[in-house]
């Protein structure tokens, strides 16, 4: 552990301890003052749950995007138990409280064996870290397994109700429910230290924060095990803020891992097309060199390698400014004029350029315009045996067009016709939400068209 992140972690963990002193001195107060007995009217606890119910049902969402992005089994675990919690409080607590009455002995049980399976995959998910490959099926059976263990727990409260009950010969908590509680706090304490183990090792922000919602709900549970009654609003006002801090807390390190994945992503897409663009150019700069070194006539030789060098150099000035946030379709209009006299040169394909100064390219569909066009050229040049291609782009009906068309040998509509090339100019369309189609037939020549979203 680094001396940054050691730093981090001792401030973090001496909050924790100051948190859980005043939490303990606070309900060391309430026992002796009231005996923590406060019986809340049902408006209460309906805000109260319906607070909790919809918390936990974002934080499970949050958890199943992450999931799908990473596909570590901390997320689908965090998934699950949130989103058992979302689906017990809305059954066994909403319901009846919707009724303008507080829950039933079965209710409350149901809702307490709900409450402690969440609490468990909660726990387990402080102590794993493998990620699974079949996200699609793990998803399935996370969803199929909230709604046994909802009905499992609906059969169980009522079995419960029937041998336990919540209250005493007094009026005060039965002893069932109060161990039930324990059980609990010990979860949630399991978790909360298994996850602030997990911040100390990795320094991740969901850790701390996971940490410190836990540690409250530890304390939510403990004043449930000490309460004089079985209903109480005390705990819930500190399970509220439970989830409020979790709420925070994962919505924050959520944003930030899925920024550290937009920057991933953008830092793949720009090695790629330094790869897909500068390669031809360097790979011709390349072969010219070699023509020289073999003897080539420097008179024919040395004016293509200036051509390709300005090209590689066109190209490279174009990829910095599509790449960036500049608007304007200027350097879109000099990079491929400049790349189609580059194609052109050596007099065996004639391309014409139509661009409508009107039609502005924002930058991300400029790369992918500029690569799609690309490629049908090279299509036109290299497979289809071409001698004359148009390039247009424009305004038709409302909505820019972008068409590539060519006079060559054509094929069979619905074919394989270029492979691979023809496959990624459809996947850079559907990168930038455009439309792709194509019209072919053998000796008619090849026409891509690409629809552009609204501007």
């Amino acid at each position: 552990m680094n001396g940054t992140r050691g730093d981090s972690y001792r401030s973090w963990l001496i909050g924790e301890l100051v948190l859980a002193a005043v939490l303990a001195a606070g309900t060391a107060v309430l026992v002796v003052v009231s005996g923590l007995h406060n019986d809340p009217q049902p408006p209460a606890r309906l805000a109260a749950d319906t607070a909790v119910a919809v918390v936990a049902a974002i934080v499970a969402v949050l958890g199943l995007v992450r999931f799908q992005v990473e596909g570590r089994a901390l997320d689908l675990l965090l998934a699950a138990g949130f989103g058992l919690v979302a689906a017990g409080t809305i059954a066994f607590e909403l319901t009846p409280l919707l009724g303008a009455d507080l829950p039933s002995a079965a209710e409350a049980w149901s809702s307490l064996a709900v409450d402690l399976a969440a609490a468990t995959l909660i726990a387990v998910a402080a102590f794993v870290s493998p990620r699974l490959a079949h996200r699609h099926r793990a998803l399935a059976a996370t969803g199929a397994g909230i709604v046994v263990a909802v009905a499992f727990a609906w059969a169980a409260g009522r079995v419960a109700a029937a041998a336990l009950p919540l209250v005493d010969a007094e009026g005060g908590r039965a002893p069932g429910p109060a161990l039930a509680y324990a059980a609990l706090a010990l979860l949630s304490l399991a978790a909360a230290v298994g996850f602030g183990l997990r911040f100390r090792r990795h320094g991740r922000d969901l850790d701390r924060w996971l940490a410190l919602a836990l540690t409250l709900v530890v304390f939510a549970d403990l004043h449930y095990v000490l309460a004089a009654s079985p209903y109480l609003l005390y705990n819930d006002f500190l399970r509220l803020l439970a989830y409020a801090v979790l709420l925070v807390g994962v919505w924050r390190a959520y944003g930030y891992a899925e920024f550290g994945r937009a920057v991933a992503e953008e830092r793949a897409r720009v090695a790629r097309e330094i790869h897909d663009g500068l390669a031809q150019y360097l790979f011709a700069i390349s072969a010219h060199v070699s023509m020289l070194e073999a003897g080539a006539d420097l008179d024919e030789a040395l004016p293509r390698l200036r051509r390709a060098a300005e090209a590689a150099q066109q190209e490279a000035r174009f990829a910095v400014l599509a790449l960036s946030s500049a608007s304007g379709t200027a350097p879109f209009d000099a990079a491929l004029r400049r790349y189609v006299e580059f194609l052109t040169g050596d007099g065996r394909l004639d391309v014409e350029l139509d661009i409508d100064p009107d039609v502005r390219l924002a930058p991300d569909e400029q790369i992918e315009i500029f690569r799609i066009v690309q490629e049908g050229l090279a299509n036109a040049r290299h497979h289809a045996g071409a001698g004359r291609a148009e390039v247009t782009i424009a305004h038709r009906a409302g909505r820019r067009v972008v068409v590539v068309s060519d006079d060559g040998v054509g094929f069979e509509n619905g074919g394989d016709g270029a492979g691979q090339g023809l496959r990624n100019m459809r996947l850079r369309a559907d990168s930038i939400h455009g439309g792709f189609s194509l019209r072919s037939a053998p000796g008619a020549g090849t026409a891509i068209e690409v629809v552009l979203r609204p501007a």
